[in-house]
């Protein structure tokens, strides 16, 4: 076996079923990663409290989530990935505190995210909302990760990471990792409108683990292209949605379908069919793998724990230097 690179962390807020844009711009990636890296992905509730009012759905999410990502092929067992849940590490509550010794509030307030997210939540701009990018930071340097994937619009957060790295490094000594980026195409996937992202707040998501029937049903009701009215109207692939789905499932025959579509030798409800066809086979092998794991929902919740127990045991080195080079008592 080769020697595999270094270690990467990712998380992603618990949000249940996962759906072709999470699949498209994480999940698979993740997958990948595991061949050359040494994987630490987490399910952050906690960062999922600082917009999340209602909780009684967090845990069903986190089990949704967790059993997608198993069933897509995030490996414990056979490539030693650690699979676990942000909270259940609670180190990373108190690495947060110590960095947060280190963090100019200005920095975080310039932060692009905060002042998105202060947008869609003018209401409830809470301390936590302000201070998750330190929590973030704490995610990365606990486990020691030196490669974090990101896509280049999130540069400015990896950046921050650093900059908290060697603040503390400075004042404290070299303790923490300062993480590398690991630039990864992250695709934007497009809802059913084809104007906004896909999102499961706006409804215009597909679920992964959709039957056959449930992606069709939500597939024929996607957005083309506006001008094609008329079956004998040619069309655009390259502003349509549609196709470009076709690019990730319908290998083979994008092509086709772009020359088709041209010509007005395919229709939009025929092309829309191709692509259910296509979306149902690629995730069939999912479907077949989730719904062994869903028979023993116990299994998925043990393997969360015993990723915890990993964690936890790089966790508690970490912080065991992290304290001494405080010089905490």
């Amino acid at each position: 076996m080769n020697k595999k690179k270094g270690r990467v962390f990712s998380g992603a807020r618990p949000t249940g079923r996962q759906h072709l844009g999470n699949y498209l711009g994480a999940i698979r990636n993740y997958v990948a990663l595991q061949d050359d890296y040494e994987c630490i992905y987490c399910i952050v509730d906690l960062h999922a409290l600082t917009t999340l009012e209602d909780t009684s759905q967090l845990r069903e999410w986190t089990y949704e989530m967790a059993l997608d990502w198993l069933a897509a092929g995030i490996d414990p067992e056979g490539r030693g990935t650690i699979l676990f849940v942000q909270s259940h590490v609670p180190e990373v509550t108190q690495l947060h505190t110590l960095l947060s010794m280190v963090t100019p509030l200005g920095r975080l307030t310039r932060l692009p995210t905060f002042k998105e997210k202060v947008r869609q939540h003018p209401e409830d701009v809470n301390y936590g909302l302000v201070g998750y990018p330190v929590l973030m930071a704490a995610d990365i340097t606990l486990y020691k990760a030196d490669t974090i994937p990101v896509g280049v619009d999130q540069t400015p957060h990896l950046e921050f990471t650093r900059d908290i790295v060697r603040r503390f490094n400075q004042r404290y000594g070299e303790v923490l990792i300062e993480p590398e980026p690991e630039y990864t195409d992250f695709p934007k996937v497009l809802g059913l409108d084809g104007e906004q992202k896909m999102s499961k707040s706006l409804g215009n998501y597909i679920e992964i683990a959709a039957s056959p029937d449930e992606i069709e049903a939500r597939v024929m009701t996607m957005v083309t292209d506006p001008q094609r009215r008329r079956l004998s109207d040619p069309g655009r692939p390259e502003i349509c949605n549609v196709f470009t789905l076709h690019g990730y499932f319908s290998a083979g025959e994008v092509e086709q379908i772009a020359v088709d579509c041209r010509h007005a030798d395919i229709g939009c409800v025929q092309c829309k069919k191709l692509l259910a066809e296509n979306l149902a086979a690629y995730f069939a092998p999912f479907r077949e793998r989730r719904a062994e794991l869903a028979d023993e929902p116990g299994r998925v919740w043990q393997v969360l724990e015993e990723g915890a127990t990993r964690a936890s045991d790089i966790a508690s080195r970490v912080m065991k230097e992290v304290r001494e080079a405080v010089k905490l008592p």
